[in-house]
């Protein structure tokens, strides 16, 4: 009774509050944060029809998850007279999915969770089975789900302990929110122990998709001009960074610089591109910004990386790469991605999104945490100095990446299983 209390003033609360969606929505246009051409799609009007035969839906809330739904969708499109729609939030992930989701898949922003929006998404959708990946979960969304009877899964699951905390505080909601999967897939067994304790039904370890997912792409045109145009010089990746690590960097990058090393800097929001160039002109470095349609010259010392879905060619070119959001409280970024193409990986203490496949691919590589902001330029000189040494990291980081694949099989098995149960 208290989850079904619960779950019954959240739909009141949220009901209460839709008239304020539109504002809301308007309030996140201005800012950059919503697609002023697709907001029909956040109140549940889908632009496009839904297509004949099987659907498979994939929710994942941002870039980093919607990779791993681009993984499965492939796999799950490999039997025909199927089609695959994903959805998520963000506006850097629909133009990611644009790019990139292959045939019969398609995006579609999420609607908010407001139980008119959420209608009308399944009214029209009408999906054969829903897979939500990670941790994005939207109790009205998920609860009409499963009153419809649609086979839902929790994959490449993955709950902090401070998420896990706040859903104790409602346990009787949280049980009800949880036990609509009829499959929840973990990352590991602590989340698997989390999930479980909150009230989800067949858990079991599933292991990360982002093992599993391909190398990075890259233009290899692109890529050839970018090799032609840096030559001999080594090159610093310092990728997907953020806010508040800036300055870090550009330390590093003045140590690099007296092996006329490349500071190549990709935020993880592109919109940042214009601060970091201000601020390393203002501390004396020659800085070009590659929205501008530039190419870094012998004279550039910092190149500003700040474009959408090009990562994989300066992973290409790094001899190392400090990957951002960790030497601040955000979690880190998927250090597979680096590691996949034998680039020797350098984090901050900060990798909670992350921390197995840290822990393991540091084990594997032999050093690469630093602790502080401080230790940041001494770690980058130490593979920018020895070319064969950072070769030599670069492969361990291969091989450990290679060895941690295995979760997608179980995926696709599972959502395949809960298809055939369901047409039975």
């Amino acid at each position: 009774m208290p989850g079904i209390v619960s779950a019954a003033l959240y739909r009141g609360l949220t009901g209460a509050l839709a008239p304020a969606v539109p504002a809301l929505l308007h309030s996140r246009v201005r800012r950059g944060k919503e697609d002023p051409r697709r907001l029909a799609e956040r109140h549940g009007v889908s632009s496009l029809p839904r297509p004949s035969g099987t659907l498979i839906w994939i929710h994942a809330a941002s870039v980093g998850e919607s990779l791993a739904a681009l993984t499965l969708a492939q796999h799950l499109l490999e039997k025909p007279a199927r089609s695959v729609l994903v959805t998520t939030g963000t506006v850097t992930s629909a133009e990611l999915m644009g790019q990139r989701l292959p045939p019969r898949a398609f995006h579609q922003y999420v609607p908010v969770d407001v139980i008119g929006s959420v209608t009308r998404f399944l009214d029209h959708w009408r999906p054969d089975l829903a897979l939500f990946v990670e941790s994005e979960l939207w109790p009205n969304l998920l609860l009409e789900t499963r009153r419809r009877n649609i086979p839902l899964a929790l994959v490449n699951a993955r709950l902090s302990a401070r998420s896990f905390a706040g859903w104790q505080r409602l346990p009787g909601f949280a049980r009800r929110v949880f036990s609509v999967f009829d499959v929840c897939l973990a990352q590991d067994e602590a989340v698997a122990q989390r999930l479980t304790g909150l009230g989800a039904c067949n858990v079991r370890v599933g292991g990360n998709l982002k093992a599993d997912a391909p190398p990075l792409p890259a233009d290899e045109s692109v890529l050839a001009s970018l090799r032609a145009a840096i030559g001999a010089r080594p090159v610093f990746l310092a990728a997907s960074t953020h806010a508040g690590e800036d300055d870090a960097v550009l330390d590093a990058a003045r140590a690099v610089k007296q092996f006329d090393a490349l500071t190549i800097i990709v935020p993880r929001h592109p919109e940042r591109g214009p601060d970091i160039e201000a601020l390393a002109q203002m501390r004396g470095f020659s800085c070009l910004r590659r929205r501008n349609a530039a190419l870094p010259t012998s004279e550039t010392e910092v190149y500003v990386a700040d474009t959408m879905g090009e990562l994989g060619l300066f992973y290409r070119l790094a001899r190392a790469a400090f990957l951002g959001g960790s030497l601040i409280p955000h979690g880190g970024q998927n250090p597979l991605e680096p590691a996949r193409l034998s680039v020797p990986v350098i984090a901050g203490p900060h990798t909670a999104n992350f921390e197995d496949m840290y822990h393991l691919l540091f084990a594997a590589q032999g050093g690469g945490r630093i602790d502080s902001t401080a230790q940041l330029p001494e770690t980058a000189m130490d593979f920018l100095r020895d070319a064969a040494e950072a070769r030599r990291v670069g492969e361990l980081a291969r091989n450990c990446a290679a060895s941690l694949s295995g979760a997608l099989a179980l995926t696709v098995q599972t959502a395949e299983h809960l298809l055939l149960n369901a047409r039975a």
